[in-house]
């Protein structure tokens, strides 16, 4: 394997982008390999590095299926439901606690509180 070209931040000729720039202008890398690598230095620490990518062999984004959206939704509603009331939490559950702030913390919900109704929190 060749060693990569390697930039100073900002100095990138043109004709390369990052993924980001790339999906900014409706392209992805399209399987190409990394064709260099931009690095931006930082005080008492490595720098930061940026893999750039050609943009005359970018292709264009795939666009959304109707069968991809709905398996989005999907895979989205269940990282919204909890696993132990089985609602809709309206925000993605964190994975540190693994269920619902309601679920997890019965104590400081409020009295009389419509979304603490739920079975197990009268433990």
């Amino acid at each position: 394997m060749a060693a990569l070209p390697v930039y100073r931040w900002r100095l990138a000729p043109d004709g390369y982008a990052t993924y980001r720039q790339l999906r900014a202008l409706g392209l992805r890398p399209g399987g190409q390999e990394v064709a260099a690598q931009l690095e931006r230095p930082r005080r008492r620490r490595g720098p930061l590095v940026a893999y750039l990518y050609r943009i005359d062999r970018a292709k264009p984004v795939r666009p959304m299926t109707p069968a991809r959206r709905a398996a989005l939704a999907k895979a989205n509603a269940a990282r919204r439901t909890c696993p132990e009331c089985s609602r809709d939490a309206g925000y993605v559950i964190p994975p540190s606690l693994g269920m619902c702030t309601t679920c997890a913390f019965p104590d400081n919900a409020p009295e009389g509180a419509s979304w603490n109704s739920s079975p197990h929190t009268a433990r």
